[in-house]
């Protein structure tokens, strides 16, 4: 008997234990059901806002022009710009909906390595992020290829490249935000600083026409993300773009990390 509890708590005990216990939490609170739901819908609604726009702008009757095709994986990537704020909410929620309700102290009881319990968190956060964006992505792209008609170009490599590109973008950007309620603890703090960080600051960057701005703005999170989602970039090849934002994701996660061994719950 006592060889059987040993074997248990040495395979389920430590970081396995920690996601196990952090993947059942996250699916007992209705916030996660609601924030999925809510980023299916906006997916759905971008999704098909962005086919009408594209066929609306593409008024040419002539069969043999085709400039205006565009391949249907591109609609799910321009709808990301709206639905990332949902399963951000979703992971922020992770760790900040603890630090409200006071549930961080027995979390910390639970699981007393503040490293193991912030990867189970990010691992988690990733996962879901990373697989509701690759679903929602497929499944808002191909509702929108049926009203796109023939200015919607299908073929199945470049689709499903575009549909994994979303889900490691979110999957990303949601480590990202976890991380950052770890180090901030409060979840409009989180949100707000999330919001500048993805929106905010870049845009106003962009925006100034200064050329140094501008190159700053092209290695923020949101950018870098979006220039490896489409697969284009006037500064650098697309896949830096993701190593940028993997490298934003891993900072926030050191700097949370950091937070958390120095301070009480």
């Amino acid at each position: 008997m006592t060889a059987m509890t040993e074997t248990r708590t040495a395979t389920g005990g430590r970081l396995p234990g920690a996601v196990a216990a952090e993947w059942t939490k996250a699916w007992t609170v209705r916030s996660t059901y609601w924030n999925l739901f809510g980023a299916a819908v906006l997916m759905g609604l971008a999704c098909l806002q962005l086919a009408i726009y594209t066929l609306n702008a593409n008024g040419n009757d002539d069969p043999s022009d085709d400039k205006g095709v565009v391949a249907v994986g591109t609609i799910a990537i321009g709808a990301v710009d709206l639905v990332q704020f949902v399963l951000i909410g979703l992971a922020m929620l992770l760790i900040t909906g603890e630090y409200s309700t006071g549930a961080i102290r027995a979390t910390l009881q639970w699981i007393p390595r503040r490293g193991e319990m912030l990867a189970a968190k990010t691992a988690v956060a990733g996962v879901i992020g990373g697989a509701a964006g690759t679903v929602l992505a497929a499944a808002g792209s191909l509702a929108a290829l049926p009203l796109l008609g023939r200015w919607g170009g299908f073929e199945f490599g470049p689709w499903l490249g575009d549909v994994l590109a979303v889900g490691a973008y979110l999957a990303l950007i949601s480590v990202f935000t976890v991380s950052a309620g770890a180090l901030l603890r409060s979840a409009v703090g989180t949100l707000i600083v999330i919001f500048l960080v993805v929106l905010v600051v870049p845009a106003s960057l962009q925006a100034s026409g200064i050329t140094a701005f501008q190159r700053v703005a092209d290695f923020m999170p949101a950018v870098a993300g979006a220039a490896f989602m489409r697969g284009e970039s006037d500064t650098y090849p697309p896949v830096l773009g993701l190593l940028i934002l993997a490298a934003w994701a891993a900072a926030a996660l050191l700097a949370g990390h950091a937070a958390l061994r120095r301070r009480d719950a």
